[in-house]
């Protein structure tokens, strides 16, 4: 077999494996407030949260468009007489992300995929390459997505908070739990599926990446193939669970009602969304935690676990270096064999 045609292959490959450990690695974030709160069972918030995931990752292409090109110029990795460098860049970044994906899942951080892949991906293509390779017009604006989506999904969650305590001022909000956990049903599922539709993107990004790279495809449109590939890898990957994750998510940040959640649910789904409109790839895991400490902080300061919330800002800072680096390596073991 070409040896091109099997690291693409390979790529497809991983690049499912991915999207799938995405599945339960960061929808787990998606449904952790609904089932913390009792208003799903576990399990049927997970099977509600890949069906949604599914239909928002098949619906949208932008932020796949994106990650092709805005990392690093596609056609600057091209295959041309033999050349394999773009595609095992592609294998190593992939390999990085799953390896990070793993470690911080089994310790229960929720950890950004979205960084790590990005963070993979330029490290990868920096050892292969050198900085000139960088799309750095796009690398930084995807850089500020990441960093600006955070802060503004704790904005979003401290006024939507404060908003709700004046809708609902001349009700007891922390006792009217049934009818919040009924509205949390609701945006559990809206939450799954505008995760759907930017974390699915980018397997669909980094397989195009890898078929242009390896002279398969030609342009930026995604194949429809790759788009319900990765929708399902998606899907069942959420259909596992994530419960490690739920657990962190729902519970270590701060004590979350049903109020809470209908709050933190609906600022971080309206920041991801938006992000997927203007076809900016951004972190799942943080807007959803951030929009967690911004409603805890409109209620109560002390009531957030400010300890937890270091711990995860500190994983969202090293997340991209290490990754980097760890995707750089791997591309200079790979490099021996390819």
């Amino acid at each position: 077999m070409d040896t091109i045609l099997l690291i693409t292959i390979l790529v497809v490959i991983f690049a499912l494996i991915f999207d799938f450990i995405n599945g339960f690695h960061d929808t787990a974030n998606a449904i952790a407030t609904s089932v913390s709160t009792r208003a799903l069972k576990p399990r049927t918030a997970v099977y509600m949260a890949a069906v949604m995931n599914f239909v928002g990752a098949i619906t949208f292409v932008g932020v796949a468009k994106a990650l092709t090109k805005d990392i690093v110029d596609p056609f600057t990795l091209n295959a041309y007489d033999g050349d394999i460098t773009g595609s095992v860049v592609i294998l190593a970044a992939l390999l990085s992300a799953i390896t990070w994906n793993l470690l911080t899942w089994y310790f229960g951080i929720p950890s950004s995929s979205s960084h790590t892949l990005i963070g993979s991906v330029a490290g990868a293509a920096i050892a292969a390459a050198g900085f000139s390779v960088l799309n750095y017009t796009g690398f930084i604006k995807i850089l500020q997505a990441l960093i600006f989506s955070p802060l503004l999904a704790f904005a979003a969650g401290f006024l939507m908070m404060s908003l709700f305590k004046v809708l609902f001022k001349d009700m007891n909000l922390y006792r009217t739990n049934k009818g919040f956990r009924t509205m949390q049903i609701g945006t559990a599922a809206l939450q799954s599926f505008t995760h759907g539709t930017n974390d699915a993107q980018k397997a669909m990004g980094i397989i195009t990446l890898a078929l242009i790279a390896g002279g398969l495809h030609q342009g930026d449109d995604i194949p429809f193939w790759v788009r319900f590939a990765a929708a399902t890898a998606m899907g069942l990957g959420t259909s596992v669970g994530g419960y490690k994750i739920i657990k962190t998510v729902g519970g270590k940040i701060m004590k979350i009602r049903p109020v809470n959640g209908v709050a933190a649910d609906l600022a971080s789904a309206s920041i991801i969304f938006g992000a997927t409109l203007i076809h900016l790839p951004v972190s799942t895991t943080h807007v959803i935690s951030s929009s967690i400490m911004g409603v805890g902080t409109a209620h109560r300061v002390k009531g957030v676990k400010w300890g937890m919330a270091r711990k995860i800002v500190t994983t969202w800072v090293i997340t991209m270096p290490i990754s980097a680096v760890m995707a750089a390596s791997i591309y200079f073991i790979l490099s021996l064999f390819f």
